[in-house]
């Protein structure tokens, strides 16, 4: 798995590529964590176009970055999630608590509207 990031205002933008598995979580967790922590962001939104894998470790993964940014008052979202993904996502219902868009500029347009 590979992880690159940027910042745009107050939110964290992370570009996920490879496998987000019971191999990778640890690394998904810490590198989110450290830049949540180490930046001024509010807001997370995980790109997954080049996302091929997740497992249910992926999942709990996803869930402890939702509650770490909820708990600074921020919101999570997902964008480019292929059918795969998708299909995961939708069946562990990840979409009851992060919303879903087709790209990070929709996101970023959304979370600065609010």
């Amino acid at each position: 798995m590979e992880i690159k990031s940027k910042i745009s205002g107050n939110v964290l933008i992370c570009y996920v590529q490879g496998e987000l598995d019971h191999h990778t979580a640890d690394e998904f967790r810490n590198y989110i964590d450290y830049n949540l922590e180490n930046n001024a962001v509010k807001h997370l939104v995980l790109d997954l176009s080049r996302l091929e894998f997740m497992d249910s470790s992926g999942i709990g993964a996803l869930i402890g970055r939702y509650k770490k940014v909820s708990s600074l008052g921020g919101k999570t979202a997902v964008a480019n999630v292929n059918n795969q993904v998708g299909r995961l996502l939708k069946v562990s219902g990840i979409y009851d608590i992060i919303t879903s868009y087709r790209n990070p500029e929709q996101a970023l347009k959304e979370l600065y509207e609010e």
